[in-house]
Formats: C-alpha cells, structure tokens, sequence
C-alpha cells in the first residue's frame, strides 16, 4: 500500500529518494560494445540469437515492409497516428531555430550558423513491447530540424521481425532506414558503424538499463540526448481534486517499471487517505498490476503539505519528469514551477494526454535532471557554428587591445598575431 506521510514529521532526505534497483552492468555492456566494434554484424546476429531468441538472416528492414505497414495499418489507428503526428509537428516547428547575422557599419560582421545533423540514430524499445509514440516523439523533431538521414534501430521479435505498429509509425514520421537490433549491441552499431549499419552522429530514445548503460559508455564517439532512469510522475493537487482520478494518474506511470516513481502531494488528508484506497481498487483490475504495486509500495508516496505553494516548493526538489497541478486556476501557479519536464495542467490534464496526443515531447528528463536539462526538442538535432569578418580598418582599431590582453594571460604568440597585420607600430 501507498505510504502517507506529513511534510516535517520525515526528513526532506527520505521523500526525496528514489529507490532503484540498479545492477552494475558496465562490464557486461562494455564487452559487448567492443565485441560489436570488432565483429560488426556478426555481432549484431549472434546477440539477437542469445537475447531475442532469433535468427536475422537481413538485418535492415526493407523500404516496401515499412510501406505495406502503414497500408495495413486498422484505418482508426492510422487515422489516430498521423492526428497524433501532426500535433506533434504543429508544436515543435516554433521551436525551429534560424541563423543569424550581424553586420556592422565599421567592417564587423558577425553570425551563427544552425546546422542540422547529418545523421541521427533512434533507439526504440521493441520485442515484447511496441511504442510507436516514441517513433513520433523522437523522428518528428529531427525531421524539423532538417536532418538529412534518419536510422532507427529497434529489438525483434522472435519471429525476427519489429512490431508492424512500430514500422508505421516509422513511415509516418518519416524515418529514412530502419534495422533489427535492440539492446546495448544496437546502440554500439549506431555510435561505430557496422557493415551493414550506418554510424550516426546522436543516439536518441529510451531504453532498459542496457541502452541507458551503453549510451553511457558510447558519449563522446557520439552525442545522446539523456541517460534516462525510470518514469516518474508527481501530482500536486488540493482537497476538491477527485481521488479516482489521482490514483488512476499515478497507476498509469507505476505500471510501467518496478522503479517507477509515483508521488502525490496535497494540502488534504482526507484526499491522501481516499487516494490510498483507490489506489487499492484500481491495482486488482490493472492488467499490469504485479509491476504497478512493486512500483507502488517501493518508489510510491502520499505526503500532505500545509497548503499547495508548500507542495510546489517540494516539487521543485524533486524535479519530476511529469508534473501535474491537479488545482483549481493552475495558470497561477505556472510560474512557481521550476523544474519539472512536462507540466500538465488543470484536472482535466492527465499525463497520458502527453505520452500520446497533445504536441510537446515524452521523451523527458527523468530522475532529478530537470532541475538542468531539458525535454527532447528541435534543438537536439542541431549544431551550432559562429563566424566572425573583420575588415583590414576595423581589425586595426582594436589590434593593440587584443594584444594586450593577450599578454596579460602570457600569450605572446596571440599578441604577434594580431599585431603583425596592424598597420600601426607596435606600441611598448
């Protein structure tokens, strides 16, 4: 059962923790990072033998199965993806950055580039699951960022082959090659390059303790968007908020992952306790509840604040990867709100509403990193260069500064770089 406690009878510290239970798997990753460098398909095939149970003859999807995918696709859930897929768009294309220039009347021209990367790798769970909101969330901004080439990897089935919902998906959102491969192996065939999968140049979606520890192990050959931990919800909510609602919100993150974190905050006992109740009823009728009460009674809490600024401030501290503000007017409160991946707001918001439909992202921040990070976006999915132009008048008007500074930081050769293309004598 869910656990109640009141803010100030336990320390801060303890309604804090999360508590994972995380085996060391670097060196069980690490060998097959290197074994995936070394042996390339090979590799790829022998660990979808060992994991999936599968033997992959090809191990790239080809471009007519993705077709017939999104032609067989039920027209409903067709209908529902591409909905899905355009709100997506529709809130990611503000996020489009341009370049810029700067040109000044002296000689000075400055400016930044924004420039798309060539090549992205999208990771996306599979096998016994199929997420194709995740081919959306993560495929959709890349493609407004302009990225030339998108590769998504994703785990077979045994029957070798990825989930048909997930490769329609992948056509909808535009993703450009596809291959069946899952795991920490498919993440090190992504960052090296295989014979047969291209190397990319950042490794982005979500994955189990495997793909987290691999991305780990892969940054720096290539760029990643975030070593994701276990889902996590927070619901801050008043007295007037309805208690099958709330257990019904955080139900719907505990069922993802024994470590998941589920945590309602409110100014009510009267709330908690019925929440706690609820929670109880809705577990029996939860097809996944065996992982939703590990989650429930390992990682869940209840903590009654005094009132609902309180429950903000202690929101702010743990910095959620879902925040709901379960409040009557929630736009007052939006500016309270420091750290948390995705704000939903209102009752009438649950955070599923975001895993799914609405626009913003689902691929989030997770175990404290939005106190410093950032949902996936637009940005992701480029780079940045500056340029500089001085003319030969405006570089001599402020070649003796440069050297100056130069000199104060010990570094002549700067100083006499710029000075030998000043016109001026050199000034002692």
């Amino acid at each position: 059962m869910i656990r109640i406690c009141r803010y100030g009878e336990v320390p801060l510290e303890e309604i804090l923790a999360r508590r994972e239970e995380a085996a060391d798997l670097s060196a069980a990753v690490a060998e097959i990072v290197a074994a995936v460098r070394r042996e390339g398909d090979e590799a790829l095939r022998r660990y979808a033998k060992a994991f999936d149970g599968t033997d992959l003859e090809e191990l790239e999807v080809p471009a007519e199965v993705l077709d017939r995918a999104a032609e067989a696709l039920d027209p409903s859930l067709r209908d529902i993806l591409e909905e899905a897929a355009e709100n997506i768009r529709d809130y990611h294309r503000r996020q489009v950055r341009s370049s810029f220039v700067i040109s000044e009347e002296d000689g000075v021209i400055l400016g930044q580039k924004v420039i798309p990367l060539d090549r992205v790798g999208l990771y996306i769970p599979g096998g016994t699951a199929a997420y194709p909101s995740t081919v959306l969330m993560d495929a959709i901004p890349a493609k407004l960022a302009g990225c030339p080439e998108l590769i998504m990897v994703s785990p077979p089935s045994r029957d070798g082959e990825i989930a048909p919902v997930i490769l329609a998906a992948a056509r909808i959102a535009g993703v450009d090659r596809v291959f069946r491969a899952g795991g920490a192996q498919a993440v090190a065939a992504l960052a090296w390059g295989t014979e047969t999968v291209p190397r990319v140049d950042k490794i982005v979606g979500p994955g189990n303790a495997y793909v987290a520890e691999a991305k780990r192990q892969v940054f720096g050959q290539v760029a990643i968007d975030m070593i994701a931990g276990p889902s996590e919800i927070l619901i801050v909510a008043d007295g007037a908020s309805d208690p099958r609602h709330m257990a019904a919100d955080l139900l719907s993150q505990a069922e993802h992952d024994r470590n998941a974190s589920a945590v309602l905050i409110t100014d009510s006992m009267e709330l908690a306790q019925a929440v706690q109740q609820e929670i109880e009823v809705q577990l029996e009728g939860l097809p996944r509840r065996e992982t939703a009460r590990a989650s429930i009674d390992g990682n869940g809490k209840i903590v009654v604040a005094e009132d609902i600024l309180q429950g903000i401030e202690i929101a702010n501290a743990l910095a959620p990867e879902h925040l709901e503000l379960c409040v009557d007017s929630p736009f007052d409160h939006l500016d309270k709100v420091r750290h948390a991946g995705s704000i939903f707001l209102g009752r009438n918001c649950p955070e599923a509403l975001g895993d799914y439909f609405a626009g913003p992202n689902h691929t989030l921040p997770t175990s404290g990193t939005a106190r410093f990070s950032s949902p996936l976006s637009v940005d992701d999915f480029v780079k940045k260069s500056q340029f500089t132009y001085y003319a030969p008048a405006a570089l001599e008007r402020v070649s003796d500064k440069i050297a100056r500074f130069a000199r104060e930081e010990g570094l002549e050769g700067h100083a006499r770089s710029v000075l030998s293309r000043s016109q001026k004598e050199e000034k002692t």
